[in-house]
């Protein structure tokens, strides 16, 4: 069994959220966004940012962007959807206006630089494939269980829902999963700078 490579999972210091605050504003925005879990293939996705006046670049394969995987036992690499320009993704979505989230994103704004910041809702016993992503991410865990893990390579890391902020190394190959009962949702931030090396 492997240790954690810091590295790959880098909690960033003095910087909190408050988890109270957010899971309140969550109920709102998915109330407005009509968002519900049930028949979304185990995995949702709703855009805090989208390209300027481009209803479009929240939608469709825009929700997901390029990945690569290793589908079958020939482990072989292909890819995935489509490339997103991560950079063009600069204005918040009206529903999250007037929200803790608009906060939450212009801080990010001020200590990152970051593309698309997506609320990222995994159901209950599921898993997301074995893949890579183009970048790191940064994520900020609002409804989580003990069951749920991210693993990148061949290391398990719980994040906690404590207001706290952990940029993890999606270059890499790995997956995560829900073992819990419940959704888990994190707000996940594509990073456009390199932590990592």
């Amino acid at each position: 069994m492997g240790n954690i490579n810091f590295a790959d999972f880098y909690k960033v210091p003095g910087l909190d959220f408050n988890i109270s605050r957010l899971r309140n504003d969550l109920e709102i925005v998915l109330k407005k966004k009509k968002f519900t879990t049930p028949g979304v293939s185990n995995f949702g996705a709703i855009s805090l940012n989208q390209i300027p006046n481009d209803e479009n670049s929240i939608k469709g394969n825009n929700i997901r962007g390029v990945y690569w995987t290793k589908p079958d036992e020939t482990g072989k690499e292909v890819t995935r959807d489509i490339k997103i320009d991560e950079s063009k993704y600069t204005q918040l979505v009206s529903e999250f206006k007037n929200t803790y989230f608009a906060e939450v994103y212009e801080t990010l704004k001020k200590k990152f630089k970051i593309g698309r910041i997506r609320l990222l809702v995994k159901q209950p016993r599921s898993s997301l494939s074995w893949h890579r992503d183009p970048e790191p991410r940064l994520h900020i865990p609002i409804i989580t269980n003990p069951g749920c893990m991210m693993v990148i390579e061949n290391i398990a890391k719980h994040l906690p829902a404590d207001g706290s902020v952990t940029i993890t190394n999606n270059t890499k190959y790995h997956n995560f999963f829900n073992g819990g009962e419940q959704d888990r949702i994190h707000l996940v931030a594509c990073m456009l700078e390199d932590r990592f090396n």
